[in-house]
Parts: C-alpha cells; sequence; structure tokens
C-alpha cells in the first residue's frame, strides 16, 4: 500500500481513538448510564392502586457512575432528590464492581489516548517494529476494546443482579418499599459500547494498512521452520 493511503489510515484511526477517550471522559461525568422508574409499592397497595391511578405512586430515576436523581412519588406529587454514589451510597452498593467500573473506564481513557498518540506517530514519524509500530498499534487498541467489553459487564450484573435501581430507590426510605417499575440503559452506556466497537475498527484498519497480526508471523514462521527440518 502507498505510505500516503497508509498515512490517512493511521490518521482515521487516531482521530477515532481520540474521540473514543473523550467520549468515555464525557461518559463517566454524566447520569445517563440508566433511566427508569421506580414504584411506591406501600403506598400503592395501601389505597389498592391499579390502572391509572399506578401513575400517582411511579417515580422516575437516572444515574451514572459518580451520582443520579430520582423522583419520589407516593401519590402526593414528585419530590427531586439527589444523590452521589461517594460517600452517601458506599453501604448499599456493591463498592468492589463500581470501582472497577470507574478504574476500567480510566484504563480506557488512558489507553485510547496512547493509542491516538502512536497512530499520529505512525502516521507522521518512523516507528519501529515494537511497541512504537503495528505491534503496539493492536495492543492498546486490544486492550480499549477489552476495558469496554468488561466495563459493560460488571456495570451490567451490578445493575440487573444487584438491583442497584432498586437499592438506591430504598436508601434511607423507612416506612416505604420501592420496587423497579422499568429500567433501560441509556446512552453513556452505549458510548462505551460504540468506542469499544470502533477499537475493533481501528484493529482491521491497521490490517488493512497492510501490516499482519502479531501472531500471524510467528506461526507463519514457525511453519517454514517445520519445512525446512523435514527437508534435512
Amino acid at each position: 500500500m502507498p505510505a500516503q493511503q497508509k498515512k490517512i489510515i493511521f490518521c482515521v484511526a487516531g482521530v477515532l481513538s481520540f474521540a473514543c477517550a473523550l467520549g468515555t471522559a464525557a461518559a463517566v461525568g454524566t447520569q445517563l448510564w440508566v433511566t427508569g422508574t421506580i414504584l411506591c409499592q406501600t403506598g400503592a397497595l395501601l389505597v389498592n392502586a391499579t390502572g391509572q391511578e399506578l401513575d400517582k405512586f411511579i417515580g422516575k430515576i437516572q444515574y451514572g457512575l459518580l451520582s443520579g436523581e430520582r423522583v419520589r412519588q407516593c401519590g402526593l406529587g414528585g419530590r427531586p432528590l439527589q444523590f452521589s454514589f461517594f460517600p452517601d451510597l458506599l453501604k448499599i452498593i456493591p463498592v468492589s464492581i463500581h470501582v472497577s467500573v470507574i478504574l476500567f473506564c480510566t484504563v480506557l481513557i488512558v489507553f485510547a489516548l496512547v493509542g491516538a498518540g502512536f497512530f499520529m506517530f505512525n502516521a507522521f514519524g518512523s516507528p519501529y517494529e515494537t511497541l512504537h509500530g503495528p505491534v503496539g498499534l493492536y495492543l492498546w487498541s486490544f486492550i480499549s476494546c477489552c476495558c469496554g467489553c468488561l466495563i459493560m459487564i460488571l456495570f451490567s450484573s451490578e445493575v440487573k443482579i444487584h438491583r442497584l435501581s432498586e437499592k438506591i430507590a430504598n436508601f434511607k426510605e423507612g416506612s416505604f418499599t420501592f420496587k423497579t417499575h422499568s429500567e433501560q440503559f441509556a446512552n453513556s452506556f452505549w458510548v462505551v459500547l460504540v468506542c469499544s466497537l470502533v477499537q475493533l475498527l481501528n484493529a482491521v484498519l491497521i490490517r488493512f494498512a497492510g501490516f499482519e497480526f502479531p501472531f500471524s508471523k510467528a506461526k507463519d514462521s514457525g511453519t517454514t521452520t517445520g519445512a525446512v527440518d523435514l527437508m534435512y
């Protein structure tokens, strides 16, 4: 492939990797990871609410990795409440999982930025056949993609298996019990998915630029060595 085309491909991959870093950093700071509705079960049972009456006991909730907001609805109008995970909710959430999600987000941002820098270095500089060259580009893209996948898996388990929305809704609620009525992952969660797919796309762009996958060369050389040994 001509050098000019390689330069264009690496520039595109670098811009995409930089966009992933910015997108993930923005996602960490938002409250749009999960949105849903919560039912005030105690109030609904007291008045035996059904149908449209039940809407008076359904509030809203949305949160991210650091903070969120919920509207407490128990028949007397909505009352918005702000909350933060640190330090307010540390006693009720799975701390190890939540901290791991934030940690992997940080790693994803760092390696996406590192990848963007090395893509530009390979486009305009003189790369070496080491971590500065194609091997490093594959490595940074692979690590970023794996971090994105781990973020989605861990956060999904925290929300669905550990019933995070329900725990937040019942935080400091003495006589009222809240149940999750509906919940769905919001924009920031899907941004991480897009970033993971973009890192896979970067790996494809590296291969399209004419550089073999790191382990394919070793496999080919091993096959050639075996053939030579058979000749003797």
